[in-house]
Formats: C-alpha cells, sequence, structure tokens
C-alpha cells in the first residue's frame, strides 16, 4: 500500500499533467499547433521546459492527449445523459446542445479541434480518425435507432449523416470563436440545427 506521501505526489502529478493539457491546449489555439514551442507551454503552465517531458514524449503526444482527455470527457457526458433517453429525437437533441455547450464553455478547445482536424499530419490524422469516429459515432447510433423505430427514414446513412451533423455544429462553433453572431444562444442554436436536421432525415418530419 502506498503511503499517504506518495498519494499525495500522485495527486500532484495528476494536477500537472491537467495544468499542461489545459496551457496546451490555450497555446495550440493562440498560436497554432506547429508553431507553438514546448517552451510556450511549460510558460503558460507555469513549469519548466523540462517537466513537460516527465509527462508527454513531445509536440504531438500533448496534442494527442488533449484530443483524448478533453473529447473523452465530452462523450462520456453526453453518452450518460444519452442512456436516460429513449426518444431519438430528443436524443439528437442532447447531443447537439451537450457538443456547442463544450464548445463555447471552451473556446480554446474549439479551436484546436476546427484548426488540427484539418491539418493533414499523418500521425494525427490516423489517431484523431479513430478517436472522433468513435465521438460522432454516437451521431450515428442515434440515427439507427431511429431507423430502426420507423421514426427516422430508413435510405439515410447514418455514416454520411453524422459527418453532416458534425460539419454543422462545428461551423457554429467557428462562428462563435470568430466573435460573429453571438447573440444566438445555446438553446435557439440547438433548436435551429435541430429542426433543420430533422427535417431531412425525419420519417413524417410533422409529426
Amino acid at each position: 500500500m502506498k503511503s499517504p506521501g506518495f498519494r499525495g505526489q500522485g495527486m500532484k502529478a495528476e494536477n500537472k499533467h491537467a495544468k499542461i493539457i489545459v496551457a496546451a491546449t490555450k497555446v495550440f489555439a493562440k498560436k497554432g499547433f506547429f508553431t507553438a514551442r514546448i517552451s510556450d507551454i511549460a510558460k503558460e503552465a507555469k513549469v519548466a521546459d523540462g517537466t513537460i517531458y516527465l509527462y508527454f514524449n513531445n509536440k504531438y503526444d500533448i496534442l494527442l492527449s488533449v484530443f483524448e482527455e478533453e473529447v473523452k470527457k465530452i462523450a462520456e457526458n453526453t453518452a450518460q445523459l444519452l442512456s436516460l433517453e429513449t426518444d431519438p429525437r430528443r436524443m439528437l437533441e442532447i447531443f447537439i446542445i451537450q457538443h456547442l455547450i463544450a464548445m463555447k464553455k471552451n473556446k480554446n478547445l474549439a479551436e484546436v479541434i476546427q484548426i488540427e482536424l484539418r491539418q493533414t499530419n499523418k500521425v494525427i490524422k490516423d489517431y484523431r480518425d479513430n478517436k472522433f469516429s468513435e465521438y460522432t459515432g454516437i451521431i450515428a447510433d442515434i440515427i439507427r435507432r431511429g431507423q430502426s423505430l420507423g421514426i427516422y427514414r430508413s435510405d439515410i446513412q447514418p455514416d454520411l449523416a453524422k459527418r453532416a451533423l458534425f460539419g454543422a455544429l462545428d461551423e457554429v462553433s467557428r462562428v462563435w470563436n470568430a466573435s460573429l453572431e453571438t447573440h444566438y444562444t445555446v438553446d435557439e442554436t440547438a433548436n435551429q440545427i435541430l429542426s433543420m436536421f430533422l427535417s431531412g432525415i425525419q420519417l413524417n418530419p410533422e409529426n
């Protein structure tokens, strides 16, 4: 069994790890991944440059950790809320609202997702395809559920629909970060997106 001292050290390590992730998200959002330096992240996190390498191998490792940890939090929170719902229409609404809340709350993360999703580096691309497929796969699963219940059109391809919906959410987040049209609330934005999307995939939109 670890002594209280070891537990304290473990807690301190977790805090530093989280602190570096937050700092890196901010630096990547501000400077872009390729322009940002390890020293920039260390300065933002208020740790020595060498401390970064105690937790991460390199800059790519930090970026992957940002995707892994931050997107995982959003996905887990959304999945928990969805487990309490059975109506596919309400489930889509929950996904949309939770994503928009997360992106509006953490604009640095939204910026990193928008910019880095469009980078072509193979290391990042192969990783993000897996992680974001898991996240956007939630949308596809909801659509399949709706199709099985006769609520959503059977000719809709879930894997294409999930990309269309996520693309809309990503664009809204980009507009928010550009400080344009920010007078729209999360609820107003979610209702607009949901209404347009359901009009296209719902078997009987008027119901």
